[in-house]
């Protein structure tokens, strides 16, 4: 019995690590996601010969209440520049349930922000995520985005 358990504790671990991951972060959000609170990720210093592909990581629970996600996203550099992006996800099917991984209440989308990036400029890297959801009919953006629970940042290594 304690060999079996053994083998059940070295399984959970092998499949629950991730060789492609480089970098992976998390900022949990309480009761919603605010209009006025982006989410900002302090990058560390990365291979600068490397390709990367970069993902926004989002954990959805059932008070989301679209069957897409708008986000504005901006990459600044060391040197000051900054690359802003508006992305737009599927996050929902038309029955409305939600897309992504999971068991139960929570569902966990791996969404495509770039492809083939590299790093190289030495000094910090950062990522700010902010929401820019609205209501059909509405031109003000939602002030507090319910039913996203984490926002995160993963960074793998291009395949070769």
């Amino acid at each position: 019995m304690r060999s079996f358990l053994g083998l059940i504790i070295v399984l959970a671990f092998s499949v629950s690590c991730d060789d492609a991951s480089i970098y992976t972060s998390y900022e949990t959000l309480n009761g919603g996601w605010d209009k006025q609170e982006p989410v900002t990720f302090k990058l560390p210093e990365l291979d600068s010969v490397a390709s990367y592909n970069t993902f926004i990581t989002m954990r959805v629970n059932h008070e989301y209440a679209y069957s897409n996600l708008f986000l504005i996203t901006r990459m600044g550099y060391p040197n000051g520049k900054v690359e802003t992006d508006t992305l737009e996800y599927k996050m929902a099917e038309p029955s409305g349930e939600l897309l992504g991984k999971g068991i139960g209440d929570i569902k966990e989308n791996k969404l495509w922000y770039k492809e083939g990036v590299r790093f190289r400029e030495s000094g910090t890297y950062t990522v700010t995520i902010e929401q820019a959801m609205r209501a059909n009919g509405n031109v003000a953006a939602d002030q507090k985005l319910k039913g996203i629970t984490e926002i995160g940042l993963r960074i793998e290594r291009q395949a070769e």
